[in-house]
């Protein structure tokens, strides 16, 4: 979850509707562009290669602990793992497990359950959830740079099935996309991590994928800090506290869709 699993939640539903995370506005030093001055600093990179964070980039409710909830809610989610998963996020917000660790295990938690399940249950919670919280100059801006020919990536430590059925929507395929996932045999999903694409990982896994360099990069977590470094553009969207601060420090003009823009 690219504003961290369960950052300023606590297992509670996908927000309905589509507010500043912080609600506090730009902080002191922070340079806050227009859609405008947005679009022209993007195209202005000439890019080839474009990389996209996920939740709070792309649509404003962090999808995997709101999916997480969604299966719970709707009984997916055996009551024996609702309970561990539950006990091990109260640990994560005690500072007990770290990031890297319950990202694998919310995906890790679906053991056991058909693959299938999982994507039409995913399907279901982006239709319903997700899909009215989409930001449209961000999806209008992949569209412009996919019909210009440009290379899209999507990482996410959200779970696959969750990213892959909200992309295909824009025309991003599973094998641009790099997200929490785990080995699936036979239909069934095991516990067996493939990857884990937060914090440092999101680099690691672009650069495992051949994607050194990429043109420019898009992120609204601190979380997503190591892959908008190597950006030769990194572009903060709808960026989390710890982010604004990081992006004043380096000197990286934010952007805010209009859904979410600080008062």
């Amino acid at each position: 979850m690219d504003m961290s699993p369960f950052e300023d939640t606590a297992m509670t539903s996908a927000p309905t509707s589509s507010t500043h995370s912080s609600a506090k506005g730009s902080i002191p030093g922070e340079i806050v562009l227009s859609t405008k001055e947005f679009r022209e600093a993007v195209w202005e990179m000439e890019p080839k290669i474009a990389v996209f964070d996920c939740d709070g980039t792309l649509w404003s409710p962090d999808a995997g602990s709101g999916f997480l909830q969604w299966t719970i809610d709707t009984g997916l989610l055996s009551e024996e793992a609702t309970q561990r998963i539950t006990a091990r996020h109260q640990a994560y917000h005690q500072s007990q497990v770290d990031e890297l660790t319950i990202c694998g295990e919310m995906v890790q938690i679906y053991e056991g359950l058909a693959e299938s399940d999982l994507r039409a249950s995913a399907r279901a919670y982006f239709e319903e959830k997700i899909e009215p919280h989409l930001f449209p100059e961000m999806i209008a801006l992949i569209q412009e740079l996919q019909a210009s020919d440009v290379e899209i990536w999507a990482v996410s430590s959200t779970n696959d099935w969750m990213i892959e059925e909200a992309l295909q929507e824009i025309g991003i395929t599973h094998e641009k996309i790099l997200a929490t996932c785990v080995e699936v045999r036979d239909g069934i999903v095991t516990g067996v991590l493939r990857d884990i694409p937060t914090d440092e990982g999101k680099a690691k896994s672009l650069r495992a994928a051949g994607i050194s360099h990429p043109d420019v990069v898009f992120g609204n977590s601190v979380h997503d800090a190591a892959m908008l470094e190597i950006a030769k553009r990194a572009f903060p969207v709808n960026p989390s506290e710890g982010l604004q601060k990081l992006s004043v420090e380096r000197n990286w003009p934010v952007y805010y869709p209009a859904a979410i823009r600080p008062l």
